[in-house]
């Protein structure tokens, strides 16, 4: 018998697109989980204080933003990986 799955296996590790996908998943998590994050609590915020709704949707878009900037940052990494 030929060691087919050690094989595929080291195969896949040593494919360039393997570490790629990997950084532009982990890159992408932590991002998603904090614009979840801020959403839920911007919402929540707005609920108990209606009044203040026009600051706290200001100031979730530009945490939004920030944390999106982190996304992007791992993409560029990922391509820098894919490409050089």
């Amino acid at each position: 018998m030929e060691p087919t799955t050690v094989t595929e296996a080291a195969n896949l590790l040593a494919d360039k697109n393997f570490p790629v996908a990997i950084t532009i998943g982990f890159g992408s998590l932590g991002p998603a989980l904090a614009i979840g994050f801020i959403g839920a609590k911007a919402v929540e915020a707005i609920g108990r204080n209606p009044e203040a709704g026009a600051r706290i949707q200001t100031f979730a878009v530009l945490a939004i933003a920030f944390a999106e900037a982190i996304a992007i940052y791992g993409l560029v990494v990922a391509l820098v990986m894919k490409f050089v």
